[in-house]
C-alpha cells in the first residue's frame, strides 16, 4: 500500500507543473475545451497506469505529451475524422509569394504576404489548422502554439528531427493555400490592393510570419 502511495504520489509531483501545458496542447488539437479536458484526463489515466514503465530523470513532459497526442490519433481513426485538403504536391514553398505578385500587391507593399498574413484572425488560421492531417497538425501545433523544440517534437511523436522538420515544411505549404484562399474569400485581398486597410497591426504575427517561411 506505501508504494502504491509513493508512486502515486510521485506521478502527481511530475503532472502537476505540465498540466497547463497539456491542457493547452490538448485544446489546440480539439478546439473545445470540453474535449480538450477529457483528453488530459484520459491520458493522465493511461500514463499513471503506466507510469512504471517512465524512468526516472528522463523528460516527463514528453513522455506524457506522447501518451496525449497518441490518445488523440486514436480518437482521429475511431472517428475517421482524418480531413480532406489540398493537394500538398502542387504547391510552392514560395505559394503566397506567387499569388501575391499575381495579384499585384507589390505595388502596395515590399511585403504583401506577411501583411495579409497579419489580418487573418486567430480564429481562421486555428480553423485552417484543424484541415491538416493529424500527423502534420500535431507538429504543427506543438511547434507554433506551443513553441517546442524540433527535438521536443521528435520525442513526443517518436520520431527523427528530420521527420519534424518535413512535416513542418509541408504544413506550412497546405496552410500558405488554404490561409490565401480565407484572404480572398474575407476581401482582404482586395481591401489591401486598394489601400483601404492600414499596413500595421498590432496583433501578435509571429504565428503568420513563421507560416510564410520556407
Amino acid at each position: 500500500m506505501a508504494g502504491i502511495k509513493g508512486a502515486a504520489k510521485l506521478f502527481e509531483s511530475n503532472l502537476e507543473p505540465i498540466l497547463g501545458v497539456a491542457y493547452g496542447v490538448a485544446f489546440h488539437l480539439t478546439h473545445n475545451a470540453a474535449d480538450a479536458e477529457d483528453l488530459v484526463q484520459e491520458a493522465a489515466v493511461k500514463s499513471f497506469c503506466g507510469f512504471h514503465n517512465f524512468q526516472a530523470d528522463t523528460n516527463f513532459k514528453a513522455w506524457f505529451l506522447k501518451i496525449l497526442t497518441n490518445a488523440f490519433f486514436k480518437r482521429c481513426k475511431k472517428k475517421r475524422c482524418e480531413p480532406e485538403i489540398v493537394d500538398l504536391e502542387e504547391n510552392s514553398a514560395l505559394y503566397l509569394y506567387n499569388q501575391t505578385c499575381k495579384a499585384g500587391l507589390h505595388k502596395v507593399s515590399d511585403d504583401p504576404a506577411t501583411d495579409l498574413l497579419r489580418r487573418i484572425d486567430a480564429e481562421h488560421i486555428t480553423a485552417m489548422m484543424k484541415l491538416l492531417p493529424s500527423e502534420y497538425q500535431i507538429v504543427t501545433v506543438l511547434y507554433f502554439m506551443d513553441e517546442f523544440s524540433y527535438q521536443e517534437i521528435a520525442e513526443i511523436i517518436d520520431c527523427p528531427v528530420g521527420t519534424v522538420r518535413s512535416r513542418l515544411h509541408r504544413s506550412r505549404k497546405i496552410l500558405q493555400k488554404l490561409l490565401w484562399r480565407v484572404a480572398e474569400e474575407q476581401g482582404i485581398v482586395s481591401k489591401y490592393l486598394n489601400a483601404q486597410i492600414p499596413k500595421e497591426n498590432d496583433r501578435p504575427n509571429d504565428l503568420r510570419g513563421n507560416i510564410q517561411a520556407a
